[in-house]
């Protein structure tokens, strides 16, 4: 197999494997058990532990949530979600957002963090943690993986890629079987994590449901072919919290890491002296046991954790100046939706309502007790819930920032802390401009929250948000509505009011909520986000639901969000990509520059990330993008391919490229888009490869999936 390189903190990891080779000497048969099995639930300092080996200076190697911080410490950065992450399409932004999470991360004295996730990557509109990802687009998730990967890593941190694999659902999801063709497990599933291996993550965490009639964390494809010799991936598989249920198969399928070691009760364990017997037995090989350990070990070396690593302390203060990253995460996540007649900015308003729940700080601001995980909705909202959130150490309500500005500039306020419509109404009589609250959230399936059991019952706003903003649109003519939501919601309702003028969708802002909208509000910015999902006008238009019945075949293959869209030519009321300014942006000069691109099969060596000729760069592509607006923007150019006729059956178009572009009123900007042999191939089931197809390849460019003037090709032979 060929090197893994350079790890991020100056080792390579060929040596950190070399060292963990030599260490293996030093261990005696019950030390290598002791690594690869978790102590129990509850039963260290961290949500998993596993044990120490004294003879090479092993600690208990803590492991901890998650994917947005530190869960359960006392003084963290409660980071954006993942998914916001992404709706700013900028890179920088989301790697710094991973290395500030390393960096508290390591100070605390944890050696690995629960995140990023890639599972689920969201193919249900009501996914109960999609959230905690980044989008159902692979591309932009895959993105998002391997920046995030990458920043946790510069700053000496394990990162564990999750959830793997097919794990889309929160309803049964520790019984349900998901069955997906294997074209559709590489090229939706598979292919972020791919991005995350291609990083050298450190462990990666199998997932609870069945894959095929297979539990994933005992599947021999999910776990061998697919992951470590697909992937090339050298490092360390653990098993989601309990995800473990079979001694001998799961070691030989390629476990390597059983977490937390107990089930939740503290009673049934498979490895620890099962694993041991299952050894002595013979029924599970020594060099599996030290191939376990090896993986275990190797990222420790390689992240430089074997010396002067902190000591754990979860009370420690190590926030720094981290909510920088939250602000303007939060800030340039905020997709502008509708702005007729240009309401947005604002312009120094004398009278300001403010109205509905989530405008105020309440119980989920304020880490309530009876609210275990953030699992309430009560006001604001920053974050999903489940083991993926953190608690604020401060939190900024809407309510607050707009009267700190609104009072800054003379201006007066209204209010109406409360999602009933009349009181609503009323406090909007008479203000120059009502500012209406919607929320929806969604979380883990262990918590139920207003009868949905972790994923969404439907795409409504909660706590009656359609009659709230009708009633206040009854008797105030210029409305603004903002939507913190965890994924889409159906907005036709609100929408069928003419006096809601702008549409100002703020995802999920985590501690700096306020902040960032009245940044955007009042012209602070412009607003630069872009959808990462599709907003449909009804819930059918997405062709997938949940599954009650126990079973996922994922029928619709490849077609999943703006893929199905196109497929089934449905119209979307915001599609996939989508996002105003307060200026205007032109696209011109496209240009399309290719090497000896050669159709055919993969035919490199295995490397992390699969084989070493798929990430070659087989195609540049440049535009010109300009600010024809007055005032400073950035825009998200995007590139999408559609793959020749001889390709079988494919999406319309698909994601293969963005690039964000900060721009002064009248400058212009070239954005710039790398394409690899990856971008341009399709899996093929019967020999086993990606395959890139001869052709004319269509080539599209432009500010949305569905808004793409410019339009080139290229030839393959």
């Amino acid at each position: 197999m060929a090197s893994m390189g350079v790890s991020a903190q100056g080792g390579s990891w060929d040596a950190a494997y070399a060292k963990a080779e030599a260490a293996l000497a030093k261990l005696s048969l019950a030390d290598k058990i002791g690594i690869v099995t978790g102590v129990g639930w509850n039963k260290g300092p961290c949500v998993g532990n596993v044990h120490a080996a004294s003879a090479i200076g092993f600690p208990s190697l803590c492991l901890q949530d998650g994917p947005l911080g530190v869960r359960y410490a006392k003084s963290v950065t409660a980071f954006t979600p993942g998914v916001q992450a992404a709706s700013t399409w900028d890179v920088d932004l989301m790697r710094q957002r991973g290395q500030f999470m390393g960096e508290e991360t390591k100070n605390l004295g944890i050696h690995v963090l629960l995140g990023p996730s890639a599972g689920p990557l969201g193919k249900f509109a009501e996914g109960g943690r999609n959230w905690e990802g980044f989008s159902p687009d692979p591309y932009l998730s895959g993105v998002g993986m391997h920046q995030t990967v990458e920043g946790l890593q510069s700053a000496g941190v394990q990162a564990c890629a999750k959830h793997w694999i097919l794990n889309e659902q929160e309803r049964d999801r520790t019984t349900l079987t998901s069955n997906a063709d294997d074209r559709t497990v590489h090229e939706l599933y598979v292919w972020p994590f791919m991005d995350a291996v291609k990083a050298n993550v450190a462990s990666v965490m199998c997932s609870y449901n069945k894959i095929n009639g297979t539990w994933a964390c005992e599947n021999d494809y999910v776990m061998k072919e697919l992951l470590k010799d697909q992937l090339g991936f050298k490092n360390l598989v653990m098993t989601d919290w309990g995800a473990q249920h079979s001694t001998v198969q799961a070691a030989n399928t390629g476990l390597d890491m059983s977490m937390p070691g107990s089930n939740f009760n503290g009673g049934e364990v498979y490895w620890g002296p099962q694993l041991t017997a299952a050894i002595n037995r013979g029924e599970v090989p020594q060099a599996r046991l030290n191939d376990m350990v090896k993986r275990i070990l190797a990222p420790w070396y390689a992240l430089g954790q074997d010396q002067g690593y902190p000591a754990l302390d979860l009370n420690k203060n190590v926030q720094a100046n981290h909510k920088t990253n939250v602000r303007a995460v939060a800030r340039d996540g905020i997709v502008l939706l509708k702005n007729d007649g240009n309401a947005l900015p604002l312009k120094k308003p004398s009278r300001i309502a403010v109205i509905g729940t989530g405008a105020f700080k309440g119980r989920h601001a304020n880490n309530g007790p009876d609210c275990q995980d953030k699992a309430c909705n009560d006001g604001a909202l920053g974050m999903g819930w489940g083991s993926g959130t953190v608690d604020y150490t401060y939190f900024v309500a809407p309510f607050d920032a707009i009267s700190a500005r609104a009072s800054s500039q003379g201006g007066t306020i209204s209010q109406s802390n409360s999602d009933n419509a009349s009181q609503g109404a009323a406090a909007a009589q008479g203000a120059d401009v009502a500012i209406v609250h919607i929320t929806a959230t969604a979380g883990e399936q262990y918590l139920t929250v207003e009868n949905n059991a972790g994923d969404r019952n439907n795409l409504d706003p909660w706590h009656n948000g359609n009659a709230l903003v009708k009633a206040v649109a009854d008797v105030n003519k210029n409305v603004i509505v903002v939507a913190h939501s965890v994924g889409p919601l159906i907005l036709e309702s609100i929408l069928s009011n003419p006096s809601v003028k702008a549409i100002v969708w703020a995802g999920l802002p985590s501690q700096e909520n306020g902040n960032a909208l009245v940044d955007v509000l009042w012209g602070d910015v412009s607003p630069s986000g872009k959808l990462v999902y599709t907003i449909a006008k009804q819930t059918a238009d997405y062709g997938t639901r949940v599954s009650t019945s126990g079973t996922d075949n994922f029928a619709e293959g490849l077609f999943i969000d703006y893929r199905h869209f196109d497929k089934a030519g449905i119209e979307p009321r915001y599609e996939f990509g989508f996002g105003l300014s307060y200026t205007k942006f032109a696209y011109a000069g496209l240009d399309v520059s290719a090497a000896n691109v050669k159709s055919g099969p993969t035919t490199g060596a295995i490397v992390p990330g699969g084989p070493s000729d798929l990430w070659d760069t087989v195609a540049t592509v440049t535009a010109t993008v300009t600010n024809t607006g007055a005032v400073q923007g950035a825009e998200v150019a995007q590139l999408y391919i559609t793959l020749p006729s001889s390709a079988p059956s494919t999406p319309v178009r698909q994601l293969r490229g963005f690039d964000k572009l900060p721009l002064a009123p009248g400058q212009s900007g070239t954005a710039t888009f790398v394409l690899t042999r990856r971008d341009l191939s399709y899996w093929d089931v019967a020999s086993k490869k990606w395959v890139m197809p001869a052709g004319t390849f269509g080539i599209s460019v432009g500010a949305s999936s569905r808004n793409l003037p410019l339009k080139g090709s290229l030839q393959v032979k």
